[in-house]
């Protein structure tokens, strides 16, 4: 019998499997993959599927449900915590285990969906933090060499929503993520200047990092970013588009009110502020996908759409971005079987 990958997705959507394995244990993950490679079957590894669009005519081979469970911790004053964590546990558990232990820097990626393992190769972020700078080592299968390998966190090459991991696609199995934490009650200084409002504090000063996950929760709900089964504006997989990194020139064509926030040698402005100025507000659409009603980045599922209806969505917003303002909006979805 084929697996539905709709059952899989936190967009319900993705036609059949060809072949569902869930793996539950390392060696599992490691020889499931290592075999289908060896006899040249097409492998999707598949975490919280969260971040990911499937063709409605499904995947023609191998499908691996990433469900290994496991989190080792030792917290000591004077390294702080450290925690070796498989890479199928539930990211946002994590959190609340961290923040409840009082294992700082976690709390702002409150409420993001998906597991542990797929972290490091979108290099997850929100509210001016990044997973990045918590990450001390991936632990990954190679699979071009056909080894086991571990990567430092300078080793991985984390950018903005970026990493050799997903520069490298396909290459690395993650099957674990180590962290660094502090030790301590507050959480770390406050970037994000909408959290900073919402807590009370200046940006940069810090609060308690339960209160911090508290609000980043309360947040992600008003914006329909927390999964809910009876509310279709969690329907989706989060922010669909990237916010783009433009040139100083391509910032300077933008107009004055647009958001600029400085990114290396670049300039990031907010492809919500791009798309609502472009003509499509909260809610747009007519058909079974539509934008969220709460957050203009988030494409949604309706209840009865189609991968097709999605895809037909996103094409008609980085279409009309990028006739408005020259800027084309690029996918922070991974998509599979399809494209825009």
């Amino acid at each position: 019998m084929t697996e539905a990958l709709a059952n899989h997705t936190t967009f319900r959507l993705g036609g059949p499997a060809r072949r569902f394995v869930e793996a539950t244990i390392e060696k599992q993950l490691i020889d499931t993959v290592a075999d289908c490679d060896s006899r040249g079957e097409p492998v999707l590894v598949l975490g919280g599927g969260s971040n990911v669009l499937i063709a409605d005519e499904g995947f023609d081979g191998t499908v691996v449900k990433v469900a290994t469970r496991g989190v080792r911790a030792e917290a000591a004053d004077c390294s702080g915590a450290q925690l070796e964590v498989a890479a199928g546990e539930v990211w946002d558990d994590l959190v609340a285990r961290a923040v409840a232990a009082q294992w700082s820097g976690m709390e702002t990626l409150s409420g993001i969906p998906g597991s542990v393992g797929a972290v490091p190769i979108q290099n997850v972020g929100a509210y001016g933090a990044e997973v990045a700078t918590l990450i001390q080592r991936v632990r990954t299968w190679d699979r071009a060499e056909g080894v086991i390998r571990t990567f430092a966190a300078a080793e991985c090459g984390f950018s903005y929503r970026d990493s050799r991991f997903k520069r490298e696609k396909g290459r690395h199995l993650v099957l674990r993520v180590d962290f660094q934490l502090p030790l301590g009650e507050l959480g770390q200084p406050v970037r994000y200047p909408e959290l900073a409002r919402a807590l009370g504090v200046e940006v940069g000063q810090r609060a308690p990092a339960a209160r911090v996950r508290e609000t980043v929760l309360a947040i992600r709900r008003r914006k329909g970013m927390v999964l809910d089964a009876n509310d279709h504006d969690t329907w989706s997989a989060g922010s669909f588009f990237t916010n783009p990194i433009l040139t100083p020139g391509q910032a300077a064509s933008l107009p004055a009110e647009a958001p600029r926030f400085p990114a290396g040698e670049g300039v990031k402005t907010s492809a919500a502020w791009l798309i609502q100025h472009a003509g499509y507000p909260a809610g747009h659409g007519s058909g079974p996908a539509r934008l969220s009603t709460r957050h203009v980045l988030a494409l949604t599922n309706r209840g009865c759409a189609t991968t097709a209806d999605v895809l037909a969505l996103a094409r008609e917003i980085r279409d009309g971005v990028r006739e408005r303002f020259g800027i084309t909006l690029v996918p922070e979805v991974n998509l599979v079987g399809v494209s825009i």
